[in-house]
């Protein structure tokens, strides 16, 4: 249960680390003239994935969940791919990278990395991310409220981006 425990530290940790990173990006994108879409739907992200930590240690302490190896490993190692993708669309993204939806006038969409792949990689490793932690540990039921909830908070981010790339696309952001 500690090394557990650790686990879910350490990706508190990295999201701090994000978080970091994502207000220099603030700074850069601003300068820019950049604009910023969806205020509403971010604190309810925050917290979201702040509860997500939070539940997968109250469910392994108040619910006793067991640790069985090869489900645990598994997620363990989903849970650092995950974390591998993420770095690798915030590196490929650069100051563009944001927690917020923040898009600078003029500039081209990124195709590039895992951008050649897909619209949205980031968000392919938060839900693997959101799903595979708690699991690490047995912790389904944090691991069912937290894919629910983020597919709902998701379906309203995904769109407000899209809606904000499709914008700066057409020319038409201020």
């Amino acid at each position: 249960m500690i090394w557990y425990g650790v686990l879910v530290l350490a990706v508190g940790a990295e999201r701090v680390a994000e978080l970091v990173v994502a207000r220099r990006n603030t700074r850069w994108s601003l300068e820019r003239g950049a604009v910023e879409r969806g205020r509403g739907h971010y604190p309810p992200m925050v917290a979201l994935h702040t509860a997500l930590l939070f539940g997968c240690l109250a469910e392994v302490w108040l619910g006793d969940r067991p640790f069985t190896p090869a489900l645990g490993w598994t997620m363990v190692a989903v849970v650092v791919a995950a974390q591998a993708l993420r770095w690798w669309c915030i590196r490929t993204l650069g100051p563009r990278w944001n927690t917020r939806v923040l898009v600078v006038p003029g500039l081209p969409l990124v195709t590039g990395g895992p951008y050649r792949l897909l619209r949205h990689p980031n968000y392919v490793a938060v839900v693997a991310e959101g799903l595979a932690l708690p699991l690490v540990h047995g912790v389904w039921l944090t691991a069912l409220l937290f894919t629910v909830l983020n597919a709902v908070l998701l379906t309203v981010r995904i769109r407000c981006e899209n809606r904000a790339l499709d914008a700066a696309a057409a020319g038409a952001l201020p």
